[in-house]
């Protein structure tokens, strides 16, 4: 999994600094956006199991994410 930020422009998403592959799934959260989503069984299901892994503390810490990511020479 990666993260990266965006920018939208002409209606399209401009990700900043991260290079993603033809035809990749991203996920897209927006701020402030007061519309809703729906997810589907699977996924709200998905959601909620890793809610509760964070919930009991199953998660790597952002410093820690960021020590395993490899170097850039």
């Amino acid at each position: 999994m990666q993260v990266a930020t965006g920018t939208v422009v002409n209606g399209k998403i401009v990700v900043e600094g991260a290079s993603l592959p033809e035809g990749a799934v991203v996920t897209v959260l927006s701020r402030g956006a007061a519309e809703s989503f729906s997810l589907s069984e699977a996924q709200e299901n998905e959601l909620l199991e890793a809610i509760a892994e964070i919930e009991r503390g199953e998660f790597e810490t952002l410093d820690k994410l960021l020590a395993s990511l490899p170097k850039k020479p």
